[in-house]
């Protein structure tokens, strides 16, 4: 019960990016390989009557010039909205599938996970993200780039190891030389490495041991590989052909072809940090996503709570980074959940939009560190291109636009923000302004009290009873009443103050 439960499962490499780190664009031949696969995916999915797919996009998408040709196609074909994720949300994501599944990840460890464009390295500590650094470091893009020749030169490979040092000098600012029980790779790249490594770990030993250890490797979720021999193993690939690699087991043809510039991210990575080694998970994006799709779909999911947690840490986060006094923003949150719950006959509303309200509530004075005149503006711009641990592109900017429309403006469907945001959206957002909207006037006057409320709903009308602070409730109550005749409109119903 509250679990995921596979019914059907495919997967396809494509190479979608293979020409972005040479070119900047996606070539016509990947575009088409992929969108082959996913009008296959397509099929299944509604084979199977599915309710909500996701699909998202990573390293090579971020860079292609012709990103928005390949969705429009993707949607043209499918109908399916391609999500283009950041390197630190496809970590989050990543992490999320990991620590969901992998009951040793919820101590202290660190999470490496090196993709065809990029390489995301989280630190985590309880199941939650401490730190974490994604780089340009690829397998797919280290190939294209550096090491054209078969074999490599030796001036490919000193040019490579130079990018590699550039990159990972970057993570050691940010993480420093983390103090971890564990080290869990997932990706292609860490399998074959692991399962390479095994096998020449075991070349030598006795054909009835030799059997055993062969179980072991064929294992997946308990192949390991420790710094020397990943050293050893990539100093080995860098000398052999593409043909040489391939005859390797547990690297094989596919992987052959981008497995050397993988091997010295991970044995300079390994080394830099003074790991011992690194255990292969199976687990990623996918799962991460899938987790997260679960939490959002279950409420009553252990990853829903974790989820809210870390998206609450990202709002915080914020708050943090752009001086925004939690004191006087909190009593703002609190009156906003209150009036969600109060008054959900009212505004219908799905769930997750109480946390998107109290967000919103939470960083609407963002704005204010760049300018404080037309600082909703600035707080709508903040919101929405932050990096927000948990929210989508999507969430981002519905909470950007309940933030944003605070002062005198209203929302329009014709705005260039509304527009940036699902039709179907639209009605929710606009009543989820209302909302913060009166939660702002009930708090007029921070050197008093807060304003307690109690709110009754009738057929035709509501009215919010306001229970004075110190320092009386004139100043809401008048605040309140402005905001009344836009109460009517979006919600069809008078709306009354009065006076306890």
């Amino acid at each position: 019960m509250h679990r995921l439960k596979t019914l059907h499962e495919d997967r396809e490499v494509t190479r979608l990016g293979e020409s972005v780190f040479q070119t900047g664009s996606i070539s016509p031949e990947a575009m088409a390989a992929t969108i082959r696969a996913l009008r296959r995916f397509h099929k299944a999915v509604q084979m199977h009557v599915v309710d909500k797919v996701r699909v998202v996009a990573t390293s090579a998408m971020r860079d292609a010039r012709n990103a928005d040709a390949f969705t429009e196609w993707v949607r043209s074909a499918t109908g399916w909205n391609v999500e283009v994720i950041s390197g630190l949300e496809e970590g989050r994501l990543i992490h999320l599938g990991v620590v969901t599944h992998e009951v040793g990840a919820r101590g202290r460890c660190l999470l490496i996970d090196l993709g065809g464009g990029s390489c995301e390295v989280t630190v985590s500590e309880g199941g939650r993200i401490k730190s974490m650094v994604s780089l340009s470091l690829g397998a797919v893009r280290l190939q294209e780039e550096f090491l054209r020749g078969d074999p490599p030169t030796k001036e490919d490979i000193a040019r490579l190891k130079q990018y590699i040092d550039r990159e990972l000098r970057k993570a050691e600012r940010r993480l420093g030389t983390p103090r971890v029980s564990l080290v869990i790779a997932t990706s292609g790249t860490a399998a074959a490495l692991a399962e390479a490594s095994g096998h020449a770990r075991n070349a030598h030993t006795a054909k009835g041991k030799k059997s055993l250890a062969r179980k072991r490797i064929d294992h997946v979720g308990a192949m390991t590989a420790n710094t020397t021999e990943v050293r050893k193993l990539a100093e080995r690939l860098a000398k052999m052909t593409n043909a040489e690699r391939a005859s390797i087991q547990g690297i094989g043809p596919r992987r052959s072809e981008i497995i050397v510039g993988g091997a010295f991210v991970y044995a300079d990575l390994l080394d830099r940090m003074k790991l011992k080694g690194y255990r292969y998970s199976p687990l990623g994006l996918r799962d991460g996503m899938l987790a997260q799709m679960l939490a959002e779909a279950d409420l009553r999911t252990s990853v829903h709570q974790k989820m809210e947690g870390e998206r609450w840490a990202g709002v915080l986060e914020v708050c943090k980074r752009y001086n925004i006094e939690q004191r006087k923003v909190e009593p703002v949150r609190q009156h906003v959940a209150q009036l969600f719950d109060a008054l959900d006959r009212v505004h219908e509303l799905p769930a997750e939009y109480r946390l998107w309200l109290e967000s919103a509530a939470m960083m609407q004075e963002a704005g204010k560190f760049m300018n404080h005149q037309g600082h909703h503006r600035h707080t709508q711009y903040i919101i929405a291109n932050s990096e927000i641990f948990g929210f989508s592109p999507e969430q981002r900017a519905i909470v950007s636009a309940i933030a944003r429309y605070l002062g005198k403006t209203r929302p329009d469907p014709m705005d260039r923000l509304m527009r940036s945001i699902p039709v179907e959206e639209h009605t929710n957002v606009m009543r989820s302004v209302v909302i913060l909207r009166l939660a702002a006037a009930l708090n007029q006057d921070r050197a008093s009290a807060v304003v307690k409320i109690r709110t009754h709903v009738y057929p035709k009308r509501v009215v919010l009873e306001l229970v004075p602070g110190r320092g009386g409730a004139e100043l809401e109550a008048w605040s309140i009443k402005k905001e009344a005749p836009y109460f009517r409109e979006v919600f069809r119903r008078e709306l009354l103050v009065e006076v306890a």
